[in-house]
């Protein structure tokens, strides 16, 4: 399976030393995170253009839930929809349900999302069942979120056959 970013992302204790446009990429990706309207169109022309010659008109998209529905829905739902309107994909976005809440893991460093995957998310298995998935997430930066969601739509029948990431976290070692 393919993986794929389309930018770098600071992390804040790290942004003095970056560019002019390392901070205003950076404050993109945070308003997107926020689930800013401008910020879902912006991120939503990015990927489209990013996929711009794939055929995905058997594709669904799913993203990665957030730590809480509200957050889930303000950051994916507008997103989901232009994405797929830019590229005839299938909007699997009602077919992902946030149920309950978890801590989030790049505040707490708990990466909590691999253990309790089924307590706080509804994967609609019948619907995925067989289905093409494109998964897509805001921030790359361990991998342990992404892994388990793909984890979690194959386990319901979904072949997921691409992820992509925002932004992936540059390390500072």
């Amino acid at each position: 399976m393919m993986k794929a970013a389309i930018f770098e992302y600071i992390p804040k204790r790290f942004l003095k030393r970056a560019s002019f446009e390392q901070k205003d990429t950076n404050r993109m990706i945070l308003g997107f995170k926020d689930g800013r309207n401008v910020y879902s169109r912006w991120a939503a022309r990015l990927f489209a253009r990013s996929l711009a010659m794939t055929d995905l008109h058997d594709v669904a998209i799913v993203c990665i839930p957030a730590s809480t529905q509200c957050a889930h829905v303000r950051r994916w739902k507008r997103f989901t929809q232009e994405l797929c309107k830019r590229t005839g994909a299938i909007n699997g976005f009602d077919y992902v349900q946030v149920r309950g809440s978890r801590k989030r893991a790049h505040v707490t460093g708990d990466y909590e999302l691999a253990t309790n995957i089924k307590h706080y998310v509804h994967i609609d298995a019948e619907y995925f069942r067989n289905k093409k998935v494109l998964v897509i997430d805001d921030i790359y930066t361990t991998g342990q979120s992404s892994r388990s969601f793909i984890a979690a739509m194959e386990a319901a029948g979904a072949d997921v056959v691409m992820a992509m990431f925002l932004a992936k976290t540059r390390q500072h070692r």
